[in-house]
């Protein structure tokens, strides 16, 4: 299976001239892997606070937990997920421990039929950034290519990598009501 290559984080803000530069150019600082899930990270890369934001404000993203934004603020994040577990029971093992070790603010059903099927109060942008990946809803299933955008409104969900590559999926998170 190919390697994803590493993810870049570049952050830009004006310096005291008003000149625009780069103050960050590297790995996102908060990335985290699952043991039972081999392959899957999930990155943030940024986050504001507040809603409208102060677009000076200092990087906190390192501070951040869970799945969910601040209070009226937003988290953009990857995720690099592999191939699914030819095993049912593997995948759920896989799916409980994702969402209980990253995301354990989410709404998680763990007796659904599907596995790692969970709910959040956010409205989400879901960017397909490399190889396809199955978006799983109560009613509804459809695949994604790279390139494709889900725009998702705090509905019940899931993921799931049907292929034999990784996926990597960018996702904007902004909080609802």
């Amino acid at each position: 299976m190919k390697e994803l290559r590493p993810l870049r984080r570049i952050v830009t803000a004006n310096d005291a001239n008003g000149r625009s530069h780069i103050v960050a150019d590297g790995h996102p600082p908060a990335t985290v892997a699952i043991e039972e899930r081999p392959g899957y990270r999930s990155s943030n890369v940024w986050r504001t606070v507040d809603s409208p934001t102060d677009v000076a404000a200092p990087d906190t993203t390192a501070d951040h937990s869970g799945v969910l934004p601040p209070p009226r603020g937003t988290v953009i994040r990857v995720i690099d997920i592999p191939p699914r577990h030819p095993d049912p029971e593997i995948r759920r093992q896989q799916a409980a421990a994702s969402l209980s070790r990253l995301f354990p603010d989410a709404d998680h059903d763990s007796a659904h039929a599907q596995p790692g099927m969970h709910l959040t109060r956010t409205i989400d942008y879901a960017i397909i950034l490399e190889g396809t990946l199955t978006a799983i809803l109560d009613e509804a299933e459809t695949e994604m290519q790279a390139g494709d955008i889900l725009v998702q409104r705090a509905t019940n969900h899931a993921w799931e990598n049907r292929s034999d590559a990784m996926v990597r999926v960018c996702f904007v998170l902004i909080d609802g009501a």
